[in-house]
């Protein structure tokens, strides 16, 4: 019971500053909703230039799939020689330059098919690789549909059947992670300053003379935490669920078990910061640190796999990856705790591990 009145002074201290209630409960879920729509791998309207140089028939049905296609903003269709396309490309006007020209045999007897050239600029190498996949898609669709006219088919096709994420949003993937990273960020801050914060407002002796056992203190101090990370992730998950009609397909109660494993690490590793700062600004600075490591090799905005093999062992001890799998396998694949038992196994190998070191650090810190 001594334990509950040392959380009630913690949440009292926090929900009596009336200038952190906004940023508690409303900016993440404000946050949520503008990262929703920012941080997508979803690309539309490129913006490009079309260069028609060919009579051919096909090459006008080719430009007008690209003219009314939403993926693409095209500025402007020439019949004019491209010259200026290097200076087009290096203002920055247009992200792609497309250039139609009639094709011949040797014999040089005109071809059905005009010659399709494509001039991406590659400075944001994923939005041309996306685009040119998009061009390259239009063109073999037409030209798949115009050999399908004609009452031939081609010999073999392939069928892609895209489970899970059927029409590839890329905020179905972005959308769950994002509330782990919020939970991360808001948890990590406001935990790694409470213990330094007692050291400067002089009143952790009066904590460390009171009947309150070193075990009881770190609770205390981690058991509001929580609480709070638990509230915010639970809106965040409805905003998710409401505004970005992201499905759940998994039960919630596999994700709560998850986030209890996840806070023990998190707010362990908080507690460690703030054992070790001797100032707010110090926890605060550890704090960024760690966040912008933590989110890096999520997995959130690149793949595990693009780290390489030196570095990969700092992923594998990283809790955020590890959540933000585990959000991924409830929302959008629906899998049950035996689907992800290595992801919470790694998770609470790492909480043990964690909350131990922590645990040791806050006995030596209370004992000088």
């Amino acid at each position: 019971m001594r334990i509950l009145y040392l959380v009630k002074k913690e949440l009292t201290e926090i929900f009596r500053q009336k200038e952190l209630l906004p940023l508690l409960f409303i900016a993440p879920m404000i946050q949520i909703v503008i990262l929703g729509y920012v941080v997508r791998t979803d690309i539309e309207h490129v913006p490009v230039e079309i260069v028609n140089l060919s009579s051919n028939q096909a090459a006008h049905k080719i430009i007008n799939r690209i003219v009314n296609t939403p993926l693409f903003d095209v500025r402007s269709v020439t019949a004019n020689p491209p010259v200026g396309v290097m200076a087009t490309l290096k203002k920055g006007k247009v992200k792609a330059v497309i250039v139609f020209r009639d094709s011949f045999d040797k014999k040089k007897t005109p071809l059905k098919y005009p010659e399709i050239q494509i001039l991406m600029d590659g400075i944001d190498s994923n939005t041309s690789a996306i685009a040119a996949g998009y061009f390259n898609g239009i063109i073999k669709k037409y030209i798949l549909e115009d050999i399908e006219s004609t009452g031939l088919s081609l010999p073999v096709e392939s069928k892609p059947l895209i489970r899970f994420n059927p029409e590839l949003r890329s905020i179905n993937y972005m959308g769950p992670g994002i509330v782990g990273l919020l939970l991360t960020i808001l948890t990590l801050f406001l935990t790694s300053v409470s213990i330094v914060r007692e050291k400067e407002q002089q009143t952790m002796d009066t904590l460390l003379i009171s009947r309150l056992t070193p075990l009881e203190i770190y609770i205390g101090k981690a058991l509001p935490m929580a609480i709070v990370g638990l509230v915010q992730m639970s809106l965040g998950i409805v905003v998710v669920i409401l505004w970005f009609r992201i499905p759940v397909r998994g039960n919630l109660w596999y994700l709560l078990l998850s986030a209890l494993i996840f806070l023990s690490a998190i707010l362990s590793y908080a507690l460690l910061i703030s054992t070790i700062a001797s100032t707010q600004q110090q926890a605060l600075f550890f704090s960024w640190f760690s966040m912008v490591t933590f989110i890096l090799l999520s997995g959130l905005f690149t793949p595990v796999e693009n780290i390489p093999p030196g570095l990969k062992f700092l992923a594998d001890i990283n809790p955020v990856r590890y959540l933000i799998e585990i959000i991924r396998e409830i929302f959008l694949k629906g899998n049950s705790v035996a689907y992800f038992t290595r992801e919470l196994g790694a998770l609470a190998a790492i909480a043990v591990v964690i909350t131990t070191i922590s645990l040791l650090n806050f006995r030596r810190f209370i004992s000088k």
